[in-house]
């Protein structure tokens, strides 16, 4: 009977790589995780620390340091992370040493609300707590402000924050009871009345060209209120 020494090598062959990854597989499972490793991403201004978020990922597995592999649910870990108001993304795995891994994206701050409670408005528009370790320099936020009804102290917030301009000069967003916003700049004394936020591009374009015009002609400080609630025309008054 002639022997098929190639089938026998093949089924050898086969029988010896299914041996090795079961058993790297059961080693790998076996290792036990070492202490987190956290990566922020984007901004350096942390608002949250690095123990922070290491804590978090311990109280949220029972101790995850020296927690053997196979039992962690990497995604409990994330929404665990997410749940904290001050964290937009959250990422975490596993590495083939057995570390921890998790990377983090911060929350962005645009505004800072100033009333009978402090707080940030981030730029999704949503609530976001002060933080210890970190205070950014953004506008305040003050008047009559509804913390489930931020959206028109947003708007003009966002516009803000993506407008240089803006982002240079105003310092301060004001809303009143009528929800009519109102802002302060950046040494001037005179308030500038938006109104609603309907053609708020438009009124701020009025507004650039109102402030570099009198800027040019030093007459900046001649006035008390620029109103530009009304959509074609800046209405000024004059101290």
């Amino acid at each position: 009977m002639r022997v098929n020494w190639s089938y026998i090598k093949m089924i050898v062959l086969l029988s010896l790589v299914v041996f090795l990854f079961a058993f790297s597989s059961n080693r790998n499972g076996q290792r036990v995780i070492t202490k987190p490793n956290v990566k922020f991403i984007g901004d350096d201004n942390l608002f949250i620390t690095n123990e922070t978020v290491s804590k978090l990922l311990i109280q949220n597995y029972r101790g995850v340091k020296n927690v053997p592999k196979e039992t962690l649910v990497l995604n409990e870990l994330e929404n665990a992370l997410k749940s904290n108001p001050m964290i937009k993304t959250a990422e975490v795995y596993v590495a083939v040493n057995g570390t921890l891994n998790a990377e983090i994206e911060q929350k962005t701050p645009i505004a800072r609300v100033s009333t009978n409670a402090s707080y940030y408005i981030d730029d999704e528009g949503l609530y976001m707590p002060l933080s210890d370790n970190y205070s950014a320099r953004v506008p305040l936020v003050t008047g009559y402000i509804e913390k489930n009804n931020l959206k028109n102290v947003y708007k003009v917030a966002s516009k803000i924050n993506t407008d240089d301009f803006l982002k240079k000069n105003v310092i301060e967003i004001h809303q009143s009871v009528n929800k009519k916003i109102y802002l302060k700049l950046r040494q001037c004394k005179f308030l500038v009345q938006l109104g609603d936020v309907s053609f708020l591009d438009k009124k701020i374009n009025n507004l650039k060209a109102f402030y570099q015009k009198n800027q040019k002609e030093k007459t900046l400080n001649n006035y008390s209120k620029v109103n530009l609630q009304f959509e074609n025309q800046v209405v000024c008054t004059k101290t």
